[in-house]
């Protein structure tokens, strides 16, 4: 490998805030925060909008979005599509 080409890959703590929710792995992100993790050491913060904690997907709890009435405009072209067992009718 060249010298002094390559980010430097280290831990890293990645925090969502809106779940409360955080992680340690390794990553050559560039951070300015850091933060005092459950092991005593600090390590550079990484902030995040979405995580497994807090998307729909991993959650259980997807929901269509209309935005602008694009669902009711798909509904008329395509029909309606059929609710899941289990998912609750909005």
């Amino acid at each position: 490998m060249k010298p002094d080409i390559h980010p430097t890959y280290r831990p890293v703590v990645f925090m969502d805030a809106s779940a409360e929710f955080s992680f340690l792995t390794r990553s050559t992100i560039e951070t300015a925060d850091t933060v005092e993790w459950e092991d005593g050491n600090t390590y550079p913060l990484a902030k995040v909008e979405i995580s497994s904690a807090s998307h729909p997907f991993f959650t259980g709890t997807m929901r269509i979005i209309d935005t602008a009435g694009r669902v009711e405009r798909f509904e008329r072209r395509f029909g309606r599509r059929r609710r899941a067992a289990g998912e609750e009718e909005e």
